[in-house]
């Protein structure tokens, strides 16, 4: 006699399989926070059970609460995420050194690498790929090729066209306004107040674009064009410009929603903006199938940039090498992403703090205009490239104002537990012997235990602000500090200038630093030289500049914030006379 399940167990049988699959992560996270020895570190105070001390953490870049967590509990201690799950935080270098080191076995966690791939940089991009895929995709010739000093030499010609276009658009709206300002009108001589995020955002997408793929967005407008007013200019007609402005919108305030999408997958569906975002994805794997398609008709394909080399590696003659289709289209995205929006920010803050120091704006541009010029006309790069103060000065905005101010790493390595040196010392809680026997007691230790599924935050922006590293004055825009590095820069972990904006790793143990960072530098540089010879970039007195973080750390006005990501500088052409 064969047995026939009613509907009712059916039905009940599916519904306990429903709960089961929802409350999973939910039993798994308490779990973890059961048994994970972060337990014993210091903690603050969190104000809800649900979101922990997350909304202060998302906040931190405008209340600095990380400085004060940390003359409280020291370098090293944690704080609670969702149902208040513990997640460690440190600032001290051994432990960085050493966690950046060992990436494969510290990737990025599975809620980090997701909310990458479904932004800009896919699954099986370098951003979201991990062991040995990561590996080979990290291999030369990409590092060799593509991002070689040389190579990227050759691109010179490149940022300085949008630099310099960039500039005259500038010239333009200076003498008229592009946008209703918040102040009172000004006469011509006192310049006019530009959003100049949104201009470096259309001028570094358009660098990328044509130096990486020979992909033209035609995102800033032609200056020189007499019918062409970049006050009323619109937006870029293309389609992959318009697709990034889609992913790259207002950033994300904190919301428990959010969080609950991280541990509740099946939530993700219900994103306001899902559609559009779709919409913006597929427009960029269309338009990334079709350069692949026109760079592949090229019968040589011997180029050295970047969609070059990929689709060379495509078609490698070891399989174990060879890229996937998925993979370069993975690639495109990431790297005209990282191209531009990180480049973006990096120019939109350090105009930012050149606009709040007039004097160190005032000898750079009299450094910048006393440079030597090409044969061409254009500046020497070399020149350029070595010039003390301009290196000093982007040197000192990129450590206060990292374009990405932190990132998140979790243990998977192979043993269940492993322990992080860590030089300055933690204060681990000692286990009670019995629960009647007394206070806690805590005991100074030089080692961290992680088990396998805890999270560590590395603090990007708040190692660079480091007063134990930087001094007192950490949190000052001072290029001269750079004359005579502090002796304590040199133990921080970073790959460029002893700051952790690029961070670093290991090459055989994973390195996660930034493969474009030269080329970043160099763009950067370039475009400073343009912008700032003639110039003035100030912040007019009543207007607030707070930080939004959504990957990107991007600016707004603190008492308009429904008007999104913007940097209202007022801008000044200064004549060739004025020094």
């Amino acid at each position: 006699m064969s047995f026939v399940p009613s509907l009712t167990t059916v039905a009940s049988t599916v519904l306990a399989a429903a709960i089961i699959y929802l409350l999973h992560p939910l039993g798994a996270l308490l779990l973890a926070l059961y048994c994970s020895p972060l337990q014993y570190l210091p903690s603050p105070p969190y104000p809800s059970i649900l979101t922990g001390n997350l909304a202060a953490i998302a906040d931190q870049e405008n209340t600095d609460v990380l400085r004060t967590w940390a003359a409280t509990y020291g370098p090293t201690y944690t704080y609670r995420g969702f149902i208040g799950g513990r997640r460690l935080l440190t600032t001290d270098p051994e432990a960085l050194a050493w966690i950046l080191g060992r990436a494969y076995d510290f990737p990025k966690p599975d809620f980090v690498t997701e909310s990458l791939a479904a932004m800009v940089a896919g699954r099986e991009g370098l951003l979201t790929v991990d062991g040995d895929v990561h590996r080979r995709q990290v291999r030369p010739p990409i590092t060799s090729q593509a991002f070689s000093t040389p190579h990227i030499k050759t691109l010179v010609p490149i940022f300085s066209d949008k630099a310099r276009r960039l500039r005259d658009i500038f010239l333009r709206l200076s003498e008229k306004p592009s946008q209703p300002s918040r102040s009172p009108p000004q006469p011509p001589e006192k310049g006019q107040v530009v959003d100049v995020l949104a201009w470096l955002g259309r001028a570094t997408l358009d660098v990328i674009g044509e130096a990486g793929f020979g992909y033209h967005f035609d995102a800033l407008p032609d200056p020189s064009d007499p019918a062409c007013d970049p006050a009323d200019a619109p937006s870029s007609n293309s389609e992959l410009a318009h697709a990034f402005g889609v992913i790259f919108s207002t950033a994300r305030k904190f919301r428990v929603m959010t969080v609950l999408q991280v541990w509740f997958p099946v939530l993700r569906r219900f994103r306001p903006n899902n559609k559009t975002m779709e919409g913006a994805q597929a427009t960029m794997r269309r338009i990334g199938m079709q350069l692949i398609a026109e760079r592949r008709a090229d019968a040589e394909c011997q180029g050295r940039d970047i969609l070059s080399v990929l689709v060379r590696a495509n078609t490698a003659s070891d399989p174990t090498h060879a890229l996937t289709l998925n993979e370069i289209l993975s690639q495109i995205s990431t790297f005209l992403a990282a191209g531009h929006e990180t480049t973006a920010s990096a120019l939109c803050w350090t105009l930012f703090a050149l606009a709040r120091a007039p004097d160190i704006q005032r000898s750079l541009r009299a450094a910048l205009r006393a440079l030597p010029t090409a044969p061409c006309g254009d500046v020497d790069i070399d020149a350029l490239l070595r010039l003390p103060v301009l290196e000093h000065a982007v040197r000192e905005a990129l450590r206060l104002h990292a374009p990405v101010g932190s990132t998140m790493r979790v243990y998977r390595g192979d043993a269940p537990e492993c322990v992080v040196p860590v030089r300055r010392g933690v204060r681990v809680r000692q286990p009670r012997r019995w629960p009647w026997s007394g206070g806690d007691e805590w005991k100074v230790e030089y080692g961290v235990r992680l088990r396998r599924g805890d999270i560590v935050t590395i603090p990007i922006q708040a190692v660079n602000r480091d007063p134990e590293v930087w001094g007192a004055d950490a949190r000052e825009f001072r290029p001269d500090r750079w004359d005579a590095p502090p002796a304590a820069a040199a133990d921080v972990p970073g790959l460029y200038a002893h700051i952790l904006t690029f961070l670093n790793g290991s090459p055989v143990s994973g390195n996660r630093a930034c493969i474009g960072y030269k080329f970043a530098l160099t763009e950067i540089k370039v475009f400073l030289y343009y912008l700032l010879r003639d110039i003035e970039f100030t912040l007019d007195a009543d207007v607030v500049i707070e930080k939004r973080v959504n990957i990107v750390t991007r600016p707004f006005v603190a008492s308009a914030p429904e008007l999104g990501n913007q940097m209202p500088l007022r801008i000044r052409r200064v004549p060739p006379s004025e020094t």
